[in-house]
């Protein structure tokens, strides 16, 4: 019986032991002393620690995360008027679970109204819902009661722990600062760029008195870019930033529109259009450039900017929106400023060593090819945002293997353009190609035909990022049932199941009794249907064939989920020793056993046994990194087969 473990001795704190509540609520009224007749307003205010998130409670339930969700204990005091109605939350489309939720960060409330009907009222309920963290995977789903009544006081739910707050993380903005920098570079290559560099700098060297006087307006001139574009991408994100444009970056609309601009601008680099800005607005800016001094230089750098524009927009562009759907100011201001950097540097570094001049390979042909290149790119970003759309609608047009065979035929359609078997206006008539040319070529081709296994159910895991899910898949070829070690059939298989074909458990004493049968350690899978943390392990780390293979041969599996809402019958109901609730239901009664046992209460949170219920190894919870799962198995493994225990006392 499970009730047997609870009153083993407590676990001290270990380096697992972590139990988290990493949001506190205040229950109050509108109106402290309503009178008879009164409707009033009942408050659920949460107050959310930072990286963390709770979800809403009006999304569709059958999308996957768990729904906040109030339960009232109806009596003659007062009764409802109306839903409950969550305040002003976000929105965001989420690419695993194939829909639109809604959810609070940092604050969030929610609205019953209520009629009283007796001066000595009494509201009691409870509530149920879930927080994730954006930064350590974790997810916890709660059980919380309420109560109020006449004179009472607001309801404060105390936090168990308090998550530790998270920094932004440095490695994010140099990753955004180095890509940004690289579609700098990529974009002096273009022919609205590259040949201004030589001409540009000749001027700032003619009309200086002295070779220092050159440099100076040349670092001028490379620092006003910097500023413009810098200045760019914090005032975009200023006004579009936070949730607006993470809202905007999930709306169908929107995605629509960058399909749209991106299918234009990849029509304009393959030459079937020219696109510029009006004469007009460039003229003034130029007229501008004359006046000399700094504020002449200045202008400069924005002529160069706009005149650019046709080639330099659809890059900055994509490095923009796709740093600025999280909403970041930092993040935006950091985009633009990683490749206001690369494009300036070039002035600059031309004017200090205007020998360099002379390597600079001389403008032709090649300045055109850049473009079709980028065109192509450009084609193929743009179905990403379709297929965010085409998801978050349900529309079916961009299903995985149709987005899949798009790209082969984009990438396909590039390498015979690398090798010159197909031409566009603005090419030259050579047959020959250069080495870097033929070696473009050859890493495209690659990159074609490593797509092709995904036709055919493939994960294709590095571009997990830009592909649908594999739910949209319509055929699988290459799944299989992974199989696993089960002894009887397991309790509640008719609503619960494992992913990626295993068989396994989801009651812990039955399972358990199958290890001691097989003499097998037991893999306890904490986890939880609204868990978007937990299918993420599932998709990315599970489906791993040496972590699959581990899995189904060398252990007996059991997932216990924390918010399954079955309820068991009453002569298994318990009274729990850590908050002294009644456990009603799988999910209650698998929660308390994580915390009571194991002193952890987030998901996912994986933990591996003996035969005799004994600790192997150390906890494991989220953690995308392969080899240190398949680690984690190995040498739990490994202990089993010595008898190693992990010793708590």
């Amino acid at each position: 019986m499970r009730k047997l473990f609870f009153v083993l001795v407590a676990l001290p704190i270990i380096g697992f032991s972590q139990i988290l509540k990493p949001i506190s609520w205040e229950i109050e009224l509108s109106n402290e002393n309503p009178a008879v007749g009164d409707e009033v307003e009942i408050r659920f205010n949460s107050t959310i620690d930072d990286t963390w998130y709770l979800y809403s409670s009006d999304f569709d339930p059958d999308l996957g995360p768990m729904v906040t969700e109030f339960f009232f204990e109806e009596n003659d005091t007062y009764e409802r008027v109306g839903e409950i109605i969550p305040v002003n939350p976000k929105k965001k489309f989420d690419s695993l679970w194939m829909g639109e939720y809604t959810y609070f960060s940092e604050k969030g409330q929610f609205i019953q109204k209520v009629k009283i009907l007796k001066e000595d009222f009494s509201i009691t309920g409870n509530y149920t819902y879930q927080v994730c963290s954006d930064i350590d995977g974790k997810c916890i789903p709660f059980d919380d009661d309420f109560t109020l009544g006449s004179g009472s006081e607001p309801v404060p739910q105390q936090n168990v722990a308090t998550s530790t707050s998270t920094p932004t993380n440095s490695k994010s903005l140099i990753s955004i600062l180095i890509t940004a920098f690289l579609a700098g570079l990529v974009a002096l290559l273009t022919p609205c760029v590259y040949p201004m560099i030589p001409i540009t700098v000749s001027i700032f060297l003619k009309q200086s008195k002295s070779r220092k006087e050159g440099i100076g307006k040349a670092l001028i001139y490379g620092l006003s870019i910097i500023v413009f574009f810098s200045v760019l991408g914090f005032l975009i994100s200023l006004i579009w930033g936070f949730t607006a444009l993470n809202a905007l970056s999930t709306h169908w609309l929107f995605n629509i529109i960058i399909f749209a601009v991106f299918i234009l601008f990849a029509l304009s680099f393959f030459g079937l259009f020219e696109m510029t800005l009006p004469s007009g607005i460039v003229n003034k800016i130029d007229r501008q450039a004359d006046r000399g001094g700094l504020i002449g230089i200045f202008f400069m750098a924005i002529t160069l900017v706009l005149v650019s524009f046709s080639c330099t927009f659809p890059i900055v562009g994509t490095a923009l929106i796709n740093t600025l759907s999280g909403g970041s100011i930092l993040e935006g201001t950091t985009a633009m400023f990683g490749f206001s950097l690369a494009f300036a540097i070039p002035f600059t570094g031309f004017a200090i060593f205007p020998a360099w001049l002379n390597t600079m390979p001389q403008s032709g042909g090649w300045m055109n090819s850049v473009k079709v290149v980028l065109g192509f790119l450009e084609l193929a970003l743009a179905m990403k945002f379709l297929s965010v759309a085409d998801l978050a609608y349900h529309w079916g047009i961009l299903d995985r293997e149709v987005f899949i065979a798009v790209w082969i035929t984009i990438f396909g359609l590039l390498g015979f353009y690398l090798i010159g078997k197909i031409k566009l206006s603005g090419d030259s008539d050579s047959n020959k190609i250069s080495v870097g040319r033929l070696l473009l070529a050859v890493v495209t081709f690659a990159f074609t035909i490593s797509l092709i296994p995904g036709l055919w159910g493939a994960p294709l895991k590095s571009l997990s990022g830009f592909l649908p899910p594999m739910s949209t898949h319509n055929f699988n070829l290459l799944q299989k049932e992974a199989g696993g070690s089960t002894c009887e059939e397991p309790l509640y298989d008719d609503i619960l199941e494992w992913p990626h074909g295993l068989k396994g458990y989801f009651d812990y004493e039955q399972s358990l009794a199958c290890a001691k049968e097989q003499g097998k350690p037991l893999f306890i899978d904490f986890t939880g249907h609204g868990c978007v943390n937990c299918r993420e392990m599932e998709q990315r780390v599970w489906s791993n064939p040496e972590v699959l293979k581990r899995l189904s041969e060398n252990f007996v599996l059991v997932a216990l989920y924390v918010d399954d809402r079955t309820q068991l019958s009453q002569d298994t109901w318990y009274k729990s020793t850590y908050d002294g609730k009644t456990k009603k239901t799988i999910g209650q009664q698998n929660a308390d056993f994580q915390i009571t046992r194991f002193n952890n209460n987030a998901q996912p949170f994986y933990v591996i046994l003996n035969e005799d219920g004994e600790l192997l190894i150390e906890p494991k919870a989220y953690d995308l990194n392969i080899s240190r799962f398949v680690d984690f198995l190995d040498q739990a493994l490994e202990n089993h087969r010595n008898s190693t225990v992990l010793r708590l006392d």
